[in-house]
């Protein structure tokens, strides 16, 4: 860990406490609209779609900018500053509404920074150890979400699972968000344009198009994955309860925070096609104990969902660090994929779920991601795609 850029290693710190201020609201924002507010599962897939869908075209603006006028730090510090902001305001909602709204911002603020954020790492990435970079970032991003969940679970276990209390701990968020707001502001420092004179060219070439093409199993695979807002449902729905709730997330974000260092390493010396393909299988495995519907395999069900999330993002990051030319752009492309078929598929899987059942929802989720796992093992062994 020596070989890490200082710039990277403040930009996890910014991550750490902003995904700590995420996670102490997580588990719980999906029960707080449902159990609380009294709404729908469609109106959860609703929030989920709308908030999802509305940070794609920032992700592709702040990508495409970020090329094109060498503008990063700016925006970065934009988008960490909005999530601060409106995480605390949902403690103030009363409908589903309002809470899309202040969803849709908070996206809004992470869409902002998700590119230029990608595009400084790769810029501070030893040459040949991009995976070992953003698998390093990575494990600071996920220990933030495994304090907040500790947080969390903390705050329950001692004052109860009442409507104040989830309110209170909505509030309660703002410190950790303005804590990362502050190391990005001045002690992460931008990285140089090319030239302090002109606009950076921008046009995409083979390679730019070569690893945007490849990207697209993954967002078939994201289409039909439930989101973690599902798989907290479905937890209540099998008998878990609330108070237990938050661990379920400390199982995900304990696995990733301890395996995303060596996954980096890994894609470092096997490469982006092996550990994408343990990712796909990790995804069906998770989407397959949730079927089972029974609290024991769904505690497993987040451990694997936690596999598939940080194996998954660290080799796309790292494989368009090493591929594509327009970084930023490329980065933005793919956080809009990843955005844009998200929402379109929590959307489907919470109207399956509100008019045909948990069960059904299941099965098309299931049937979805093991398709995609079929499809991307047959490029894998036919050597048909360069991935």
């Amino acid at each position: 860990m020596k070989t890490i850029d200082k710039n990277v290693v403040m930009l996890g710190w910014v991550s750490y406490f902003t995904d700590m201020a995420t996670a102490m609201i997580q588990p719980i924002l999906p029960l707080f609209i449902v159990l609380i507010l009294h709404e729908g599962m469609d109106k959860l897939g609703f929030i989920v779609a709308v908030a999802t869908f509305v940070s794609y075209a920032m992700r592709l603006l702040s990508g495409y900018l970020s090329d094109r006028y060498g503008i990063v730090k700016p925006f970065v510090v934009a988008g960490y500053g909005l999530s601060a902001l409106t995480k605390p305001l949902i403690g103030f909602t009363a409908n589903y509404q309002q809470i899309t709204v202040l969803q849709s911002l908070e996206r809004l603020g992470k869409g902002l920074r998700s590119a230029p954020k990608d595009l400084m790492i790769a810029a501070y990435s030893k040459k040949n150890a991009s995976g070992k970079t953003f698998g390093f970032h990575k494990t600071l991003d996920i220990a933030g979400e495994l304090s907040g969940t500790l947080i969390l679970f903390g705050v329950l276990a001692i004052f109860g699972q009442s409507e104040a209390v989830m309110r209170n701990i909505f509030y309660a968020t703002l410190i950790p968000g303005l804590i990362g707001l502050a190391i990005m502001l001045f002690l992460v420092r931008d990285i140089p344009k090319t030239s302090p004179y002109e606009s950076m060219e921008f046009s995409f070439n083979a390679r730019d198009k070569e690893t945007i093409k490849a990207l697209f199993v993954y967002f078939f695979f994201v289409f039909f994955i439930f989101s973690a807002a599902f798989f907290t449902v479905q937890a209540k729905e099998v008998g878990i309860a609330t108070a237990l709730i938050p661990l379920l997330f400390v199982v995900s974000t304990g696995i990733q925070t301890l395996t995303s260092y060596t996954i980096g390493k890994w894609i470092d010396r096997i490469g982006v096609k092996r550990i994408m393909l343990f990712a796909y299988l990790s995804g069906v495995i998770a989407q397959l104990l949730l079927y089972l519907q029974n609290p024991i395999s769904t505690w497993f069900a987040f451990a694997f969902l936690g596999l598939f999330t940080v194996a998954s993002l660290n080799a796309n990051r790292a494989y368009i660090a090493d591929r594509a030319e327009n970084r930023g752009s490329v980065y933005g492309i793919f956080y809009a994929g990843v955005a844009l078929f998200g929402a379109i598929g929590a959307y489907i899987g919470g109207v399956i779920w509100e008019y045909f059942g948990m069960h059904a929802a299941l099965g098309y989720s299931l049937l979805g991601t093991s398709v995609m796992l079929v499809f991307f093992g047959m490029i894998f062994w036919n050597g048909k795609k360069r991935i």
